[in-house]
């Protein structure tokens, strides 16, 4: 009986050291602190809601390794980086407050009111505040060092003093035109069923792409001026620019609908409804579809940064920088930056693949363990559906071959650019040699995108009209990437994307080992670059095939709008329903007002819409769905346009894209034709560098086109990689006087110096890692004496401690680590997708199998007590039983005390017995539990 004892007391306390944290922890979640405000009250709901949305989502997508839905795979191919989410989710909990405020409230607005007229600036100004929106509409602070001219921030913001946000990453997508909402500041065109414009319901979706978009993937014709690399270059530079994050939930706000399963409208949810006849195909009655992000401070928050009494309607946020900065290749916060750098490298590389390689050449790494496995997993690994994808400045490297071919060429010449330098400036630091081969990296880009592609694409005629030469850096010129340029114009290249995957050999053939791929078979699949050949076949493809050309009547192929990021699923997406879809979320007016923003003749009738679209047929049908002009989506009739000479695009959409390149170069201090960012020498040598050039210094390709854009035959289109000029890295050599008494100090632990020059007298400006703060002064100067400061320190930031913005979740305990922190999760619960949120792993707690366990070995101790007190009782009033037997014919029986082991005779039995009643007759306690337990 002691024993039983003993073995309840230890499953009740067992139990309850398991069990009282989720008990204190679930009260706390439960009830509450006491409420301190009206506001505050309405906040903390508000962020129940949302988080309750966060976690719905993230909880469907906690099965790392079932095989994803499309849905799924644009969902976390649109997923922020971490301040990209945090801002959006505070953005989400301010315009949840401020509506749950109304109905409090119970304000009675009609619609031609606008909603901010209903709350205070002070009571905005709070719900800013307690949201964590606030830190957001408000200028960020700028650095106030040599360094500041030198080389651009990663954020890009303070690139214009004045305006420290313009261009910045996430903030606002610029406005050209106001934008159109059903309700006049956020619900999107189409969104309230019988809801008319100009007195016509918008035409669904998915009926416009099923009437006017789509066509067979066999119905391609061939652009007989341009390569296939020209289509990717547009998307590469696309993903440098802009990237517009989806809601940060994937359920609804208001009842926490499934995104991927409504039908109904339900913010952040706006399905794609699908035609009667269409749906028994599919088995629903729509496809996902999920609202872009909005910024702070806008659509029914009223606010405009740092303004909260003006009305603003709703906005939708880039979380890129907007510049053309190579941020593909070096992302655009200091948190991305930090994971794609090679700490341990002299050099200032950035981290390649650790374990396979290309010919000795690097490839991508893999995104970090905890990062969502969203791509397609190793052939021939069993059991695994779902494997990682690509890291890289942008979260879109994997998404089709050709952007991950070009995600791999500038990996790999930010390396070669930075071991060279290195090899040049023995005494440059590690951050030197990183931030010189950026800078050059980032030059490269806006000369090929500006001096090669973006005349190919406009024409020479509307590239002198609309962006013309540089003429300096204009201050007054806001290069913000514009809502219209990102949603619509730029998008153009869609209906260019070639339905095939082309690989070719060594001799620009069609590879015999490696045939052409269907686009959906390649889809988030890293593997169709690692495992078959390498970069050089897909290269090959790119320069030696044709592009798709865009034919007014065959715009987009099945691939598209069928098959969008199929993996192993009979499921899909429509890329150009989605672009339709998108334009009306961001309220973009209709083509119409656009033509006329850019100088062109509206179009009132049939006949004014033939001259822009040759093909009448596809401007019958345009009308036979939109009913007016007026109603037609900018994206599509941009696209539907008659060509420029020369170009690739019509009239409308050389206009938008244009305007947008003139303000990217010349509202960007960092512009590479900027005298202060260059040398002469420099700017000499980066003129004669090219994509085919890059090519050449990092593939096993020795011919290429002395123009990669424009279409050729092999042999005779190639030259030898020999006569393509490339930059002299001797124009970046650095010397100093003879005289010099400083040198140079050794570089700071978790830190490192950057050297410029101040008023003719050489500097160092320190910075730490990620994680870091520096202790000392900043900034160092050159004396007759030495440096005029001993260098500085980095220490460690507790981030855990940071109150007002604590990277954890509240379900999550925060650890601090050198240098970084780690969000914990009690047991049994996970982090989820966003890496700071604990969700239910659906498994029991290890508690609760420890507790099983205790409770099984009491079930059996209590088992074989009871057992032997019977049996002993019985054998004290009778014989003693005989043993098991299980000879002959006879049934086996059971006796009392311990089982006769193999091979032990009954008088062996009987004498172990009699020792073990001399044993209890001298207080000595025998009995074992069973070994099994």
């Amino acid at each position: 009986m002691r024993a039983l004892a003993v073995l309840a007391v230890t499953l009740v306390m067992a139990c309850t050291e398991a069990f009282f944290p989720f008990i204190s922890r679930g009260k706390e979640l439960l009830w509450g602190k006491p409420e301190e405000s009206r506001v505050a009250s309405v906040l903390e709901e508000s962020k129940r809601l949302v988080d309750a949305a966060m976690y719905a989502t993230m909880q469907r997508n906690l099965k790392k390794r079932e095989i994803l839905s499309p849905h799924q795979l644009l969902s976390f191919s649109k997923l922020p980086e971490p301040t990209s989410r945090e801002i959006a989710r505070a953005a989400e909990i301010m315009e949840t407050s401020i509506q749950a405020m109304k109905r409090k409230v119970n304000l009675k607005i009609q619609q031609s009111q606008h909603p901010t007229d209903a709350l205070s600036e002070d009571l905005l100004s709070i719900i800013a505040n307690m949201s964590g929106c606030l830190p957001y509409m408000l200028p960020p602070k700028c650095p106030n060092t040599c360094l500041a001219n030198k080389y651009r921030l990663i954020t890009g913001a303070c690139n214009n003093r004045d305006h420290p946000r313009w261009g910045a990453s996430n903030t606002a997508l610029a406005r050209w035109l106001p934008p159109v909402y059903e309700d006049g500041f956020s619900q999107p065109r189409g969104w309230n069923p019988g809801f008319l414009h100009n007195g016509f319901p918008l035409p669904q979706v998915r009926e416009v792409t099923r009437h006017v978009i789509q066509v067979s993937n066999e119905v391609v014709t061939d652009d007989d001026r341009y390569s296939d690399l020209l289509m990717a270059w547009g998307q590469y530079i696309d993903h440098d620019i802009a990237f517009t994050p989806q809601s940060t939930s994937k359920a609804a706000f208001a009842g926490g609908a499934n995104c991927q399963v409504t039908c109904e409208n339900q913010n952040p949810c706006f399905p794609i409804q699908l035609p009667e006849e269409a749906r028994p195909a599919v088995g629903t009655a729509c496809l996902p579809f999920y609202r872009s992000s909005a910024a702070c401070g806008t659509g029914d928050q009223g606010a405009l940064f740092g303004n909260l009494s003006t009305a603003n309607p709703r906005q939708q946020m880039n979380g890129l920088t907007s510049f053309l900065d190579a941020s593909t290749v070096y992302g655009s916060s200091p948190a991305l930056e930090r994971q794609l750098r090679n700490w341990t490298s002299a050099e200032g590389l950035l981290r390649v693949h650790a374990r396979l390689r290309d010919s000795g050449r690097a490839y991508l790494p893999f995104a970090p363990p905890r990062a969502p496995a969203a791509c397609a997993s190793e052939p021939g690994i069993p059991g695994e559906t779902r494997g990682p994808c690509f890291l890289a400045g942008d979260g879109r490297a994997s998404e089709v071959p050709s952007l991950t071919a070009l995600h791999t060429l500038w990996l790999r010449e930010h390396n070669r650019l930075a071991a060279a330098l290195k090899a040049l400036n023995a005494h440059w630091s590690a951050d030197t040699l990183y931030q010189e081969a950026r800078k050059v990296v980032g030059a490269l880009h806006q000369i090929i995108t500006l001096r090669d592609y973006i005349p190919s694409i406009l024409g020479p005629e509307a590239f002198q009209q609309y962006v013309g030469p540089y003429e300096g850096y204009d201050s007054t010129a806001n290069p913000t990437v514009s809502n219209v340029f990102s949603t619509a114009a730029f998008r153009f290249g869609h209906a260019t994307i070639h339905p095939l995957v082309r690989r070719l050999d060594a001799g620009f053939q069609e590879h015999p080992d490696l045939p052409g791929l269907w686009l959906h078979e390649a889809f988030f699949s890293p593997w169709t670059l690692l495992h078959g050949g390498g970069l050089d076949p897909l290269i090959r493809g790119l320069l030696a095939r044709p592009a798709k050309l865009q034919v007014q009547d065959q715009l987009m192929n099945e691939e598209l709008t069928e098959r969008l990021f199929v993996l192993s699923n009979s499921s899909t997406l429509d890329l150009a329903s989605i672009n339709l879809q998108r334009g009306r979320d961001h309220g973009l007016p209709g083509y119409n007002e656009w033509r006329e923003f850019c100088g062109l003749p509206r179009l009132e009738t049939p006949a004014d819409l033939s001259t822009a679209i040759a093909s009448r047929s596809v401007a019958a049908k345009i009308l036979d769905l939109y009913k007016h002009p007026d109603n037609i989506d900018v994206w599509l009739g941009g696209l539907a346009e008659n060509f420029l000479p020369r170009a690739r695009t019509g009239p409308l959409f050389a206009c938008l894209i244009g305007k947008q390149m003139k303000a990217l170069r010349d509202g960007d201090w960092f512009w590479w034709e900027n005298s202060h960012v260059f040398t002469d020498a420099q700017r000499h040598e980066l003129e004669k560098h090219s994509l085919s050039r890059l090519i050449c210094d990092n593939t096993g390709l020795t011919r290429v086109p002395v123009d990669a854009f424009q279409v050729g035959k092999f042999p005779e289109d190639f030259e030898s990689c020999d006569s393509i000029p490339g930059m002299n890295l001797e124009a970046w050599r650095e010397t100093f006087p003879q005289d010099d008494k400083c040198g140079f100090p050794e570089s700071v632990e978790n830190g490192d110096f950057v050297h410029c020059e101040e008023s003719g007298r050489r500097v160092l400006v320190y910075s730490c890692r990620h994680g870091y703060e520096l202790q000392g002064h900043e900034q160092l100067t050159c004396t007759q004496e030495g440096w005029d400061f001993q260098p500085p320190l980095c220490k460690d930031v507790n981030e855990c401690a940071d109150g007002t913005h604590p990277p954890c979740h509240a379900s999550a305990r925060c650890r601090n680590t050198k240098g970084g922190f780690q969000c914990l999760c009690a047991d049994p619960y996970e982090l989820g997708d966003d890496g700071r949120t604990c969700i239910d792993s659906r498994r029991l707690p290890r508690a609760t199998w420890v507790s099983i366990s205790l409770a099984a070995l009491l079930i059996g101790g209590l088992a074989g007590l009871t057992s032997t007190v019977i049996c002993r009782w019985t054998r004290a009033g009778t014989k003693p039983t005989l043993p098991i037997s299980e000879t002959g014919r006879g049934t086996p029986q059971l006796r009392c005390g311990k089982h006769q082991d193999a091979g032990t005779s009954p008088q062996g039995a009987a004498a172990q017995d009699s020792e073990q009643e001399s044993a209890r007759m001298e207080g000595r306690d025998t009995h074992r539990l069973p070994r099994a337990l």
